[in-house]
């Protein structure tokens, strides 16, 4: 009997050390692992402290100047050395208000579509001719804008929609039908956040649970009702990270805005006159800028990187307000 026990003791005591020995690699790769995420998390806040530090310093001498009041002055004069954002910033939202209205429920169906009604062959060629748009590069989009687009709506659209009872309305559709204006760039720009709506808005409705959907057509639910009851809600959180995609997609375009906006100071008359946006602001003037107007265009782009900041942390708690409310979390 003590012959068995020191046996089966010592039997124990090697595999307990041949188990310290496997746990100790995984113990030490599972620290590294971690200080590495930790060190990456650290190099993203950091990364962004340092370009509000940047955006701060290079718009100092303009928020002294100008103090708040150069969120609502709609001058820009660079004789004068007067500078205010609120024309860019009516340009800016526009144009975003104008592509996501177009793009957003049109990705949805066009995802529906995909996921739902169509062959699997077709939804794969379709899908790839969706995703090949993501990687065609903003300025093709740009050029394509100004020479296909703008002459198109100079001659066809924008005369038929004068011609509609919302031509009546002058802050809407009122004055000459130039082409370049805040509605062609937010149709652009319609067009660019379309295929990342569209992608992260197909795989949304892929990750949907077969079974789920199966058990609403087997209480007798329409393609629709299970679309809408079931998928929709499944995948509520997935839509709206793909819809601040597109919005932080528009919100920021710069070189395709550019090209089509009529780049004007001037507060637009209406959505068919030309403007500007804090990108295309800045792209267009800040090669050649000094003192001053220098810092104005670094205060836009301050502006412009808070306020996309501020879209996002709405975008968290609407969501997580959200999904509380419907039971996910």
């Amino acid at each position: 009997m003590s012959d068995t026990g020191h046996s089966l003791n010592g039997g124990w005591r090697v595999r307990d050390m041949a188990s310290r020995a496997r746990r100790a690699p995984s113990s030490r790769t599972d620290t590294a692992f971690r200080g590495f995420t930790i060190a990456c998390s650290l190099f993203i806040a950091l990364l962004m402290l340092g370009i509000t530090i940047a955006l701060v310093e290079g718009s100092w001498e303009s928020m002294r100047e100008f103090g708040l009041s150069f969120l609502w002055t709609s001058d820009w004069d660079i004789n004068k050395g007067v500078y205010g954002a609120l024309t860019p910033m009516i340009g800016t939202l526009t144009t975003t208000l104008i592509a996501m209205g177009i793009a957003l429920p049109l990705a949805l169906v066009i995802a529906l579509l995909l996921v739902e009604l169509v062959h699997p062959v077709a939804a794969r060629i379709i899908g790839t001719a969706v995703e090949m748009l993501a990687a065609i590069p903003s300025i093709i989009y740009g050029m394509w804008g100004l020479f296909v687009l703008v002459p198109i709506m100079q001659a066809h659209v924008i005369p038929w929609l004068q011609s509609t009872p919302l031509g009546q309305i002058p802050w809407l559709l009122g004055g000459p039908p130039l082409g370049v204006g805040i509605l062609t760039a937010g149709l652009i720009l319609a067009f660019m956040v379309l295929p990342f709506i569209t992608a992260v808005s197909r795989d949304v409705l892929r990750m949907v649970p077969t079974v789920t959907k199966e058990a609403g057509y087997g209480m007798g639910a329409t393609t629709w009702e299970v679309t809408r009851k079931v998928s929709f809600r499944y995948g509520f959180g997935g839509f709206v990270g793909a819809t601040f995609i597109g919005l932080g997609r528009a919100f920021g375009e710069t070189m395709a805005v550019a090209y089509v906006i009529g780049n004007s100071f001037t507060i637009p008359e209406s959505i068919i006159a030309p403007g500007t946006t804090f990108a295309s602001a800045i792209a267009n003037q800040f090669p050649e800028a000094v003192g001053l107007q220098k810092a104005a265009l670094m205060e836009l782009g301050l502006i412009l990187f808070l306020v996309t900041i501020v879209f996002q942390l709405i975008a968290q708690l609407w969501l997580g307000y959200v999904n509380k409310k419907v039971g996910i979390r």
